[in-house]
């Protein structure tokens, strides 16, 4: 039952890029069809790949399974449903609007270059959480279209974090390397990210990025085992080398998409990645969610669970990228 009901969620219309979309004015690539940036330098294309679609292989729940172990991540299209992806894409920018940081009409995602959200609201961690349990992106994001694919790629029942990482980042903004492990694997490490994108995100808007192999970089995995980044400050998760330059030095590529509506990734504390800088030329904020999932019969850690988590560092939603305004650079982890 379980398998058939996967495949009716993926009968979709074809979604495409609306024309407004970045791409329009973008450079063309051979592989995207626009440029990848890491620090402002265009990532060339023998560093690139597309993220292998495991999309087929839901019909087949084993080898499902063996591909995340040998590719470290599964990359799923239509997954979730388009109006559900919409509710909860207006939902969030609607609230961002009345912060004075985008533009209207508030669902384009336009950023406007300024935000009154430290003059409107008295706390910016309780801003960011009511954003983040609004009723439709919660909807989106720990609905049964969610928990019916987790479940088949654990072979048992699943459970979703209650905290959730909501980003939406401007021109400029961008995610170093790092794992997942050092924030998330204090109770165990079988816990999964799912990387989710709300709304079309090509890859000029900075979408996630895996590097290829990585889950196999023991010089990089050894040291990190036993490394809680809440705990050690001396050390940070994030590498202090940078995309373009790993994938050159290991000769390695990074692997994206451009993502489309009902788009998920779902990966293990073991595969490094991070996000390609947001260059689009109109301005666009790309809106994407990280929510992790576990086997619902294990240990949880308590500090991403309850009414009010308290988040990797104890400071709940304050201490998310998501509860800046839109103005201020990302700090680094």
């Amino acid at each position: 039952m379980l398998v058939f009901a996967m495949r009716r969620t993926l009968q979709r219309p074809w979604i495409p890029f609306p024309q407004t979309d970045c791409f329009m004015t973008a450079t063309l690539t051979p592989l995207f069809n626009r440029d990848c940036l890491v620090n402002s330098k265009v990532v060339p294309q023998e560093r690139l790949g597309e993220l292998k679609d495991s999309t087929p292989l839901l019909a087949d729940p084993i080898a499902l399974r063996k591909q995340l172990q040998q590719d470290g991540y599964l990359y799923l299209k239509g997954i979730v449903k388009p109006q559900h992806i919409e509710a909860a894409r207006q939902e969030v920018f609607a609230r961002l609007a009345e912060m004075g940081e985008l533009k209207e009409p508030a669902h384009e995602g336009i950023f406007s270059g300024v935000s009154h959200r430290d003059q409107r609201v008295s706390s910016r961690g309780e801003f960011w959480q009511s954003v983040s349990e609004g009723p439709h992106l919660r909807h989106l994001t720990h609905g049964e279209d969610m928990h019916r694919v987790m479940d088949l790629i654990m072979g048992e029942k699943s459970r979703p974090h209650d905290y959730l990482f909501l980003r939406a980042g401007v021109q400029g903004r961008s995610t170093g390397l790092h794992y997942d492990y050092p924030f998330f694997t204090r109770a165990h490490d079988q816990v999964y990210t799912v990387w989710m994108p709300i709304g079309n995100v090509p890859v000029e808007q900075g979408p996630l990025a895996i590097v290829e192999g990585s889950k196999k970089f023991k010089d990089l995995i050894d040291p990190m085992n036993g490394f809680d980044v809440a705990l050690d400050k001396s050390r940070k998760a994030t590498l202090s080398q940078d995309a373009l330059s790993l994938a050159t030095e290991r000769n390695t590529r990074l692997l994206s998409r451009n993502f489309e509506i009902g788009d998920i990734v779902v990966f293990g504390m073991y595969t490094l990645h991070g996000a390609f800088q947001n260059h689009c030329p109109l301005q666009k904020v790309r809106l994407s969610c990280d929510v992790r999932w576990q086997p619902a019969a294990l240990d949880v850690d308590a500090r991403y669970f309850g009414k009010n988590p308290g988040g990797t560092t104890g400071a709940g939603y304050g201490e998310l990228q998501g509860a800046k305004p839109l103005t201020d650079d990302w700090h680094v982890r």
